[in-house]
């Protein structure tokens, strides 16, 4: 499979009921059978995937620790799909080299973040400088609004709907007016959403604008062409209207 190339311009719109944001689904990694790591992700994407989740947690910004940029070299090396990489991580800027060594395509990292001062627009130039595109994640408790001075220099902006770092958590629905929110900001952007995704819960999260569906378990547990097949679908219906 080839990589499919991510690409977005930023533009303001209007209300609208409709975006033009294709859709887009990355089944989480973590979800995997991670001894079979890239048979899994191969397996995925020639199910329809469009791009590859990895959680990168550092144990201090969650409290989880997970695999960091050699795991996702070996990964490279096996796999065409686009790497999506959510760094759940203290200090994102000390991993821009590495993760960019790693074959990464795109570079997700926290608003929230101290360790770069309360301007992220050097970190974000940077990260695009070193060929990667570029997402902010903001947690349930952080305002939406905080990602608005960066939405002309952003690529996506990866809404979570649990709490970051930790396991078995149901999908927050009352996230969605974070997404309305964004989408009424641009009709073209990639919105993302992480955490409790699948058949059940695609509509709520299509209607309100997302369009870049992360899902684990729903994937790698079920029918992957299947689930892929109807988050695929609930984007388009919901969405783009078609």
């Amino acid at each position: 499979l080839s990589k499919v190339l991510l690409i977005l311009t930023f533009s303001p719109i209007a209300m609208s009921n409709y975006h033009t944001a294709i859709p887009l689904i990355g089944p989480s990694l973590l979800a995997s059978d991670m001894s079979n790591l890239s048979i899994e992700s191969n397996r995925v994407l020639q199910a329809g995937a469009d791009f590859l989740h990895l959680d990168v947690m550092d144990g201090h910004f969650v409290p989880n620790l997970t695999f960091g940029a050699p795991v996702i070299s070996c990964l490279r090396k096996n796999t065409k799909g686009v790497l999506d990489v959510h760094l759940m991580v203290t200090n994102p800027e000390k991993w821009v080299n590495d993760m960019k060594d790693a074959g990464v395509d795109i570079f997700t990292f926290h608003v929230e973040i101290t360790s770069v001062g309360n301007d992220l627009t050097d970190l974000i130039n940077n990260i695009k400088s070193n060929g990667m595109k570029v997402g902010l994640a903001i947690k349930p408790n952080t305002p939406v609004e905080s990602v608005y001075p960066y939405l002309h220099l952003l690529d996506q902006v990866l809404v979570m709907t649990v709490e970051p770092g930790f396991g078995g958590q149901s999908f927050m629905s009352n996230m969605m007016p974070k997404i309305k929110a964004l989408r009424e900001k641009s009709s073209d952007i990639n919105i993302e959403v992480d955490g409790g995704l699948g058949p059940s819960t695609i509509d709520e999260a299509a209607r309100a604008g997302a369009n870049m569906i992360v899902a684990g378990s729903s994937v790698f547990k079920g029918n992957p062409a299947n689930v892929i097949s109807i988050l695929k679908r609930s984007i388009e219906r919901y969405g783009n209207g078609k």
